[in-house]
């Protein structure tokens, strides 16, 4: 099997906010590669990328999707992410493990709230990207105001390879600013043939103004180029590439490129841009892998083909009842029928086939290597964050940050045969998405669904009906809220009975101090010198305290905002047991909880609202009545963009509202923002007043 050369492989995401335009960049990507032969459109349903029923029918992308083309010598791996927030979880594991990312953004709306998100998320991986200013044929395009919004909202340092030719319904092409050439699509072949020419004579001076700021971009990651610049010298495209290039390796430059992706303009020199600037998997950091057993020492795996064996499970699917993994490998190699080991659950698994996605289809492969992107089936413990290593040498890779979801929902079955296969449906679509939670309401017997936001749970039983065959019924949606304490307590338990055919004991000396908001949970155990509990009660005594802060104290909401210390933990040798032990914890810690004034935190949404002018008088008022705060309003022409917090409980059916406010024109975008105290309204309704 003939592998591409590692110095060519692009490992790609599209992140942007709803409707930036990634899933017709992506189309346009496989058209232009060769990979198909028609373009399918989003609002036709018929993109390739977005292959389940629900995104063709909904015009979103709901899960992320992966494929592979060749543009050039570069062989790029794809995947293109979902931009509403409440499958962010989609982006966040997609950027864990790729090396580059392409971000989209409107020329008309700009930076959105969810551009922000997807921002900061690939801030947090230390992800190149390059830029697309998309929909520059757009009434309103404005590209300067986007780059300008970048640099203030983003805290980027963009850079402006490209001038259009045009704006909104006269976009016909760019000047491309390192070789100051016209480039022009030509609209009878789909945007196929990309032709260069002069500049027109009445834009050289604003050419050279502009490729002036690329050259003093440039000079901060190239002495010489600073130097020729100092003394007026002319520098070549080439030498400006190669600087641009170590800036945006280093995450503090950030190329951007125009485009209308719908009107097949801007694509080619995007690609081109892919291959110029983000980095191969031989250029990117070694990866920080630890033992499972001791996390020392941590060891640092480069992208070898010939090393030890390390994936990272990023992705599961439930394909058909069967489990298909999406795997990055960082180091060795991996073939079909090999035992493998998934180090952080002890287990072996074997690879029963090996897959490149292209979308939903399958192109089988025999072996794959370090730099890949890879699907397998046969692995049947294997989750998300999981690592696959060679079982003679156990390696571990960080995990993903996992969003903790806000809206939980009550289903019921509908007959006999759909209460049977209930509970093994939701058991595989928690096997694909880390914030789906499942649980049994105590008192009502319900089974409650929770999720990241309205659409995700309507996605998830929508999925039950349609691939499961479960009918159910749904209830309201419901807020999760937050518990913590309104004041300090110390409180000390003692447990001592006899169970199992011995004594049970064990006691503890708590304090429960409330923290600031934002804090969450800290569980603080002696140091281990002055701590006479052998190691093994010590971690059984933490798991304890945090199963006991899981379940709450009295509406049954975690614990947050609570730093829970353990004073003393004396051990008596004969006595003191792993039962009684985690008796008297969990029991301290939730009477030491009920005599501490608790209360509830519920979650706060930051939400963007965009309205005509004439109607946001009428929207702040609604906004006000919600318990909204305003944090800030931008005029752009004839629109009013409000920034604000709200209560996410105040917002359920509020596009129904909002859509009744503005005769249809209005639309808003939220993200959950933080927790806060909850209203004497629900502590009533709670029994906390």
């Amino acid at each position: 099997m003939k592998y591409p050369d590692l110095q060519e492989i692009r490992n790609i995401g599209i992140i942007s906010h709803i409707d930036a335009g990634k899933t017709t960049v992506s189309e346009r990507i496989l058209f232009y590669t060769g990979e198909i032969h028609k373009m399918g459109e989003v609002h036709d349903g018929s993109a390739t990328m977005d292959w389940m029923d629900q995104e063709q029918e909904r015009g979103i992308t709901i899960t992320a999707t992966s494929t592979t083309c060749r543009w050039r010598s570069c062989t790029i791996n794809l995947i293109d992410t979902p931009g509403h927030i409440d499958f962010t979880i989609e982006v966040e594991r997609s950027l864990r493990v790729l090396d580059g990312a392409v971000a989209i953004f409107s020329a008309v709306e700009g930076v959105q709230p969810q551009t922000e998100s997807v921002w900061r998320q690939a801030d947090r991986y230390r992800v190149p990207r390059v830029c697309l200013i998309n929909k520059l044929d757009r009434v309103g395009a404005d590209c300067e105001s986007v780059l300008t919004q970048m640099a203030d909202r983003l805290g980027a340092r963009p850079v402006l390879l490209q001038l259009p030719v045009g704006l909104e319904g006269e976009f016909s092409g760019v000047i491309d600013l390192l070789s100051e050439q016209l480039l022009t699509f030509d609209e009878t072949d789909q945007g196929r043939t990309v032709s260069a020419g002069p500049v027109p004579e009445g834009r050289l001076e604003e050419v050279h103004a502009a490729r002036e700021r690329i050259v003093e971009a440039a000079a901060d990651f190239d002495d010489a180029i600073l130097a020729d610049f100092l003394d007026g010298r002319e520098v070549g495209p080439e030498r400006l590439m190669a600087a641009l290039r170590r800036g945006t390796l280093a995450c503090r430059l950030f190329p951007v490129l125009l485009g209308s992706a719908l009107r097949n303009k801007g694509i080619q020199p995007l690609l081109d841009a892919v291959g110029a600037y983000l980095p191969s998997p031989l250029e990117t950091p070694p990866v920080s892998a630890r033992h499972p057993e001791d996390g020392e020492p941590a060891e640092l795996l480069a992208c070898d083909p010939q090393g030890p064996l390390c994936a990272l499970a990023f992705k599961v699917l439930s394909d058909e009842g069967r489990k298909l993994t999406y795997l990055r490998l960082y180091s060795g190699s991996l073939r079909v029928g090999q035992e493998v080991c998934n180090a952080g659950r002890g287990s072996m698994e074997k690879v029963a086939r090996l897959f490149r996605m292209h979308a939903h289809k399958r192109e089988r492969l025999d072996s794959a290597r370090a730099g890949d992107i890879v699907a397998v089936t046969g692995l049947k413990g294997a989750l998300t964050g999981d690592t696959l290593c060679d079982p003679a040498h156990l390696l571990i890779l960080e995990g993903l940050a996992v969003p903790e979801p806000v809206v939980s929902l009550a289903v019921e079955p509908r007959g006999v045969d759909d209460r049977e296969k209930l509970l093994p449906s939701l058991e595989k679509l928690q096997w694909e998405d880390p914030t789906f939670r499942v649980r049994e309401d105590e008192d009502t017997g319900q089974t409650i669904l929770t999720g990241m936001g309205e659409l995700h749970l309507e996605v998830i039983t929508t999925r039950l009906g349609r691939e499961f065959g479960v009918r159910v019924q749904t209830g309201r949606p419901q807020v999760v809220y937050r518990e913590t304490l309104g004041r300090q307590i110390e409180r000390r338990e003692v447990f001592h009975r006899e169970a199992e055919g011995r004594i049970q004991g064990g006691e503890v000396l708590l304090r429960l101090t409330p923290l600031a908001r934002g804090k969450g949970l800290q569980i603080i155990l002696p140091e281990a010198e002055g701590f006479t509990l052998p190691a093994e009660l010590r971690e059984n005594l933490r798991r304890s305290l945090e199963q006991a802060c899981a379940a709450g104290v009295r509406a049954g909401y975690p614990l947050t905002d609570l730093q829970v210390e353990v004073l003393e933990a004396p051990f008596e040798a004969g006595i003191t047991t792993d039962l009684g032990l985690r008796a008297a914890a969990q029991r301290g810690l939730a009477m030491a909880a009920r005599e501490a004034s608790p209360t509830l935190l519920e979650p706060v949404m930051a939400l963007e609202v965009t309205v005509p002018s004439e109607h946001a008088g009428k929207v702040l008022g609604t906004l006000q009545q919600k318990r909204g705060r305003v944090e800030g309003m931008l005029s752009r022409s004839d629109i009013e963009v409000i920034r604000a917090s709200v209560p996410l409980s105040e917002m359920f059916g509020y596009m129904t509202e909002l859509r009744s406010a503005t005769r249809g024109r209005g639309t808003f975008t939220m993200e959950f923002s933080h927790f806060d105290q909850a209203p004497e309204e629900t502590l009533r309704r709670f029994g906390l007043l």
